[in-house]
Parts: structure tokens; sequence; C-alpha cells
């Protein structure tokens, strides 16, 4: 097929979203096709907004349509508890938990020299600006990882002096999982992290 074919450009560029193969690409462009003309004209719309109405949040660097975004805006989340995440995924996990009532900073990202992702790179200026104030504790919730870790511990390193109380989201075991299958690091963590039952 030639690029400038529609289903073979629509293809191309869905191959391109994570987890989705040639195939499956191929299957979804030939889906939007069959389908009632309003619906591509509704995905090419909620497509197009995104670049024309999603922008970062002024507070948190949450994506959004509105600024502040929903959760900045609501008086009923606690402003002093901020959790630092690396991604609006993550922020939508920890949502979903609906255990946290505090508030969010979105990073866009974990600090990564060999990825040339340093400091500069991250939202870090926007979170140290609203730690004046009312802020007590921050939570570090970023991935259990090299990267996060490093991001973790560079956090500490910048708020502590602060006197913001900065606290780890717990690691371990998760729900359904083995022992014996357990990395050392994660099954070390879950020991030092024990608390009686």
């Amino acid at each position: 097929m030639k690029a400038a074919d529609p289903i073979a450009r629509l293809t191309v560029l869905l191959a391109k979203l994570p987890g989705v193969g040639e195939k499956t690409a191929q299957r979804l462009a030939f889906h939007i096709l069959e389908s009632p003309p309003e619906y591509a004209r509704d995905l090419a719309d909620a497509l197009s907004s995104l670049e024309r109405e999603v922008r970062l949040c002024s507070t948190c660097c949450n994506l959004t349509a509105q600024d502040p975004c929903g959760i900045c805006a609501d008086p009923q989340r606690d402003a002093k508890t901020i959790c630092v995440v690396e991604s609006v995924p993550d922020l939508l996990a920890v949502e979903r938990t609906r255990e946290f009532r505090g508030r969010y900073h979105v990073l866009h990202g974990a600090l990564s020299p060999l990825d040339g992702i340093g400091p500069d790179q991250l939202k870090l200026k926007e979170l140290l600006s609203r730690l004046h104030g009312d802020v007590q504790e921050v939570i570090v919730a970023t991935d259990p990882t090299v990267e996060g870790e490093a991001t973790a511990l560079y956090l500490t390193r910048l708020i502590k002096p602060l006197g913001v109380r900065v606290t780890r989201i717990a690691q371990g075991m998760p729900m359904g999982g083995a022992l014996e299958y357990a990395d050392q690091v994660t099954l070390a963590r879950a020991l030092s992290g024990r608390r009686e039952v």
C-alpha cells in the first residue's frame, strides 16, 4: 500500500501507540472504517481536542482541560499533603485506590542521566514553589526502579531542609504474589517494612 493510502496511513499511526502491533493497528483501522461515519468524526474530534484543550495544571502539572485541574480546585482535598508521582497515569492509579485525599504533583518523568533527564527536565521548580506555606508532608510515590529511587533520594535531599516531612510509599510483595518468585530487593523491602498484625 502507498503511504498516501488513508487506511495504510491510519494503520501506521495506530501502530505507533504503545502495546499496539501492526495487526492490531490494522484491525482497529478497519473497525473505524466499518463503524458508522459519526464514530470516525467523534474520534477525530476527540483527538483534535486533545491538542487544543489539554494543558498542564499551573499548580500540580497534571494534564487538564481546566486550570487549575479538578483535584487542585477541590476544597475538600487536603492541601497540607502532596503526593509526588512521575506521570499522570501514576496519579490516576493512586486516585483509583480512593485512599488518598490530598493534592498531587506530577514530575513528568524520573531522573535518568543516561537518557539525558536531569533535574531541569522535571517539574521540580513548580513543586518547590508549592512547599512554602501550609504543606506539611510530601509523599514520594515514584516507581521502584533505579530512576524512581534516584528521584526519590534527590527529592528527599531537596525538600527536607525546607522543614517539610518527606515520606516514601511502602514497597513489598504484591497481593497474589509468590515469595519464591520475588526478587531480592522486593523481598528485603517487604521484610523491612513489616508491621504488627
